[in-house]
């Protein structure tokens, strides 16, 4: 009871100075509570809207899967794969059955307004174009207008009319691969729960069918409504003996719901990792941040924890109430970090509504694990982080009671703990070095994981005996130029390695993976700049914005311009080859014109790929030529994803890497037109102009293009924005999720230069006294604060150009050889570690400032 009391007594009287250790354990807690919190929403939010979507038995073509159901089952054909629509009226007559209700669902569309912009989410989700039926009537209600009928009549969800300003009566285009139809709005429908951020159109089930299936009297699913009287797996067997149990996709409304559920999870499970992950690497900042904390309590306390040894205390008590004071610490900031997480929570749903789909805080899942896994996490962090200063405040001994506050073991790291950093640093170091050195991407890999491990361990660990060297050099370049005040601000730097050191490292490790990741992504930049200046022949390539195939429209259009030598089209399809051996694999495969040997180029290990292209003959990868022992003159046959197979031979090896914007299983297209029972439609379009007319020939492309909103053309210039661009926005959202590591890295320097300035109350009086005016000590004060972010600057982006550059050995396995190092990017965040610095130190420079000199000097 004695000890809790104290720690208690203990705990209230510095809780000031605990301050920043408990936000840094608030916002770690927050980040992984707002996140599981989130997830749950998402799932339960999306697990509602299929509990009301699924009817009793849910028919689907045989082939497809939770994304065909999701997309319309695009097979690359611009029509969506069916069902016999006349299986709806045999299975409403089925016994037990209320009705049956017929669905048409295509996502190989595109809706242009009156002022010929797409209505598409910005956000890449697709434009889901269906027949208005009962089980759209169970999630969305009618607002304004009323349903489609006719060929002349759309009907449009209530967000997509809202970002893209539509109203009834308004004129709206629909461009399928069956045409471009001009329609009206004749209504305006709005989700009663969540939409799936994508935007919907919806036409009357003949208008449908005639737009979406070509004619075609099908529909995509049939949803059956038992009325009751039989279960629904009775229900499915019914349904099962009526048309054949293998002939469709037969699921239960569990079955439906259970595999719409799973799908979600999974594709969220990735977000919830991620925003883990990035929250464990605070918590692992955090961590220094408290050991350092701890660390200048118990040694600002030496004497008081000396007269308590003194009176009877022992070890074991010391420790323990050091380690309590901890443990109140991790309760009350797990707490606080808990609620914070509601509020992050709700903050994300916030956004996702901002991207279109709608959440609602009236659907916010707080699962009792939540606040268990944040109580847990913050004090188990804390605790650990807490054990080695509580050891520390347990080895004093009562003699401490007569000596000033200081531990003599804090001021120079051990020799053992330095040589040991070091080894694990130079054998990291030597591992990253390794990679350059293999061929295989698995063992390239492993050398990477255990080169980082390996260097980040050594180097906090080796840290504080690399003050003295860094420091020093740094004050040389920086700090002497100030005068006794820059001596002054660097011996202080120099007092304590191991506090320096681990205040710097918690910097260090945010910057490294900055670092790194600036490396790799300017690599990955460089190395399609370079592909494309040496593989890119063509003078133009037509792409879709939203990833969907170019329409029969636009590439008939395209194919008309006489400024342009040749149209090649790309067609891509999943197939499964066989070999003489009879030995098969699958195998993603493109078909092209011979004229696509002009406009890409591909780095060869043996044939021709003008030959390879003409008809009969195929290229191959480097990989499966080694793997299955493939060689130029070797037979191959080629199956079709959706019927059909043809018969190939082997004319180009291409190696990997070497194709930079396709497979490198390619053939003559003609080979898929003729032997195919379903051609897809072209990806994307390679276009050669007449020789001296390229801008006469792009000018032409514009004027065709531009009612086409969904269509991009580019040249090899906006090739290379659009690559930076992308990699760019990557490393965006990464730098984004680690600014919460950096902010509580720089929480850490703030952190322990208050508490220095606390410890060193008396010899700052004492300075002042002797004639240090309060602007030279707080500039000495920022001065410190600006070697120590910019020690941790240095050994974190050293750091990280070692991992970057290591895993770009593995990205040049891939066909990215580039390395190359971002000099502005490393030097800017050099000076902004600087500036850093210098603003973390604001705070504790000004309360040093005030200081009463008297005051100051008679504290003990």
């Amino acid at each position: 009871m004695t000890v809790l009391k104290t720690s208690l007594r203990s705990f209230f009287a510095h809780k000031w100075r605990m301050l920043l250790s408990g936000m840094a354990v608030v916002l770690s807690v927050a980040f992984v509570c707002g996140t599981l919190v989130f997830t749950a929403t998402m799932n339960n939010t999306f697990d509602k809207l299929f509990e009301i979507n699924a009817s009793s038995v849910v028919v689907s073509p045989a082939e497809s899967d939770l994304t065909d159901d999701f997309t319309g089952g695009m097979s690359g054909t611009g029509k969506p794969e069916t069902i016999p629509g006349s299986l709806q009226q045999e299975l409403a007559e089925l016994p037990g059955v209320e009705q049956s209700i017929g669905s048409i669902l295509s996502t190989s569309t595109t809706a242009i307004d009156q002022h010929n912009e797409s209505v598409s989410p910005t956000t890449g989700a697709p434009t889901l174009a269906a027949n208005w039926s009962a089980i759209d009537e169970r999630t969305m209600t009618i607002t304004e207008g009323a349903a489609p009928e006719g060929a002349d009549q759309v009907m449009v969800d209530a967000d997509t009319a809202d970002k893209s300003d539509l109203a009834v009566g308004d004129p709206l285009r629909l461009l399928t691969a069956f045409g471009d139809f001009e329609l009206t709005i004749s209504g305006i429908a709005e989700f009663e729960t969540t939409n799936p951020g994508a935007a919907l159109v919806y036409l009357d089930t003949p208008t449908a069918q005639e737009f979406l299936l070509g004619g075609d009297a099908d529909l995509t699913n049939i949803y059956v409504d038992s009325d009751g009287s039989v279960t629904d797996e009775a229900l499915k067997e019914s349904v099962a003996a009526l048309v054949g149990a293998d002939t469709y996709k037969l699921q239960t409304a569990d079955e439906y719901i259970q595999e719409n559920s799973d799908a979600t999870g999974e594709a969220l499970a990735i977000l919830e990792y991620v925003l883990l992950g990035f929250a464990g690497l605070a918590l692992l900042v955090g961590i220094f941040l408290i050991v350092n904390t701890f660390s200048m309590l118990v040694a600002q306390r030496t004497r008081e924890i000396g007269l308590l040894r003194a009176i009877g205390s022992s070890r074991r008590q010391i420790n323990r109430s050091v380690l309590i004071e901890a443990l109140l610490l991790g309760v009350i900031a797990s707490l606080l970090g808990f609620g914070v997480g509601i509020g992050l929570a709700v903050g994300l749903m916030a956004l996702m509504s901002a991207l279109g789909i709608n959440m609602s805080t009236d659907d916010l899942l707080i699962e009792p694990s939540v606040p268990v896994i944040g109580l847990v996490l913050g004090v188990l962090v804390t605790l650990v982080a807490a054990y080695i200063p509580a050891r520390r405040a347990g080895r004093i001994s009562p003699m401490a009671a007569l000596r000033d506050a200081g531990m003599p073991g804090d001021v120079r790291a051990g020799r053992i703990r330095a040589t040991l950093g070091g080894v694990m640093t130079v054998l990291g170091l030597g591992l990253l070095a390794m990679t350059a050195t293999t061929d295989d991407a698995v063992v390239g890999a492993q050398f990477l994981a255990v080169g980082i491990l390996l260097s980040l361990i050594g180097l906090i660990t080796v840290g504080p005996a690399l003050v003295g060297l860094v420091v020093r050099g740094l004050s040389v370049i920086l700090l002497r130029g100030f005068g006794p005040i820059g001596r002054l601000a660097e011996r202080n730097a120099l007092r304590n390695p191991r506090r320096t050191g681990a205040t710097a490292t918690a910097l260090m490790i945010g910057l490294s993976l900055v670092a790194s990741l600036s490396v790799v992504g300017s690599s990955m930049v460089a190395s399609a700049s370079e592909g494309i200046d040496n593989s890119l022949g063509a003078d133009y390539v037509v792409n879709t914005s939203n990833f969907s195939p170019v329409m029969p429209e636009v590439s008939n259009a395209i194919a008309d311009i006489e400024e342009l030598e040749h149209v090649t089209e790309y067609r891509m399809i999943e197939t499964e080859v066989t070999l003489e051996s009879g030995e098969t694999f699958e195998m993603g495969a493109g078909a092209v014109a011979e004229s696509f040997a002009s406009d890409v180029t591909m780095d060869l290990v043996d044939g021709d790929l003008a030959e390879a292209y003409a008809p009969g003959a195929v290229s191959i990868g480097e990989a499966e030529a080694e793997e299955y022992g493939l060689g130029l003159g070797d037979q191959v046959t080629i199956a079709f994803d959706g019927g059909g197979e043809t018969s190939l031979t082997v004319r180009a090896i291409v190696a990997t890497g070497g194709a930079v914007f396709s497979s490198s299983w390619l053939f003559n297209q003609q080979e898929l037109v003729d032997n195919a029972t379903e051609v897809p439609l072209p990806m994307s379009l390679y276009l050669g102009a007449v020789e001296g007319q390229e801008e006469a020939a792009r000018a032409a492309l514009d004027s065709v293009i531009e009612v086409y909103p969904q269509i991009d053309v580019r040249d090899q210039a906006e090739f290379k924005e659009l690559v930076e661009g992308q990699v760019g926005q990557l490393l965006n959202m990464v730098y984004g999720l680690l600014a919460l590591a950096i902010i509580v890295a720089v929480l850490g320097v703030v952190n322990t230069l208050a508490l220095s300035v606390v410890e060193r109350t008396r010899e700052i009086g004492l300075m002042r006294a002797i004639g240090l005016s309060r602007l030279q000590l707080r500039r000495m004060i920022r001065l410190e604060s600006v070697v120590i972010a910019l020690f941790g600057a240095l050994l974190g982006l050293g750091l990280g150009m070692a991992w970057g550059a290591a895993g770009q050995q593995l990205l040049a396995l891939e066909g990215m050889p580039v390395l190359e190092i971002p000099w502005g990017t490393i030097i800017g965040v050099f000076i902004g570690a600087a500036v850093v610095g210098l603003l973390a130190a604001l705070l504790p420079a000004f309360r040093a400032g005030r200081m009463n000199v008297l005051n100051a000097i008679a504290t003990d």
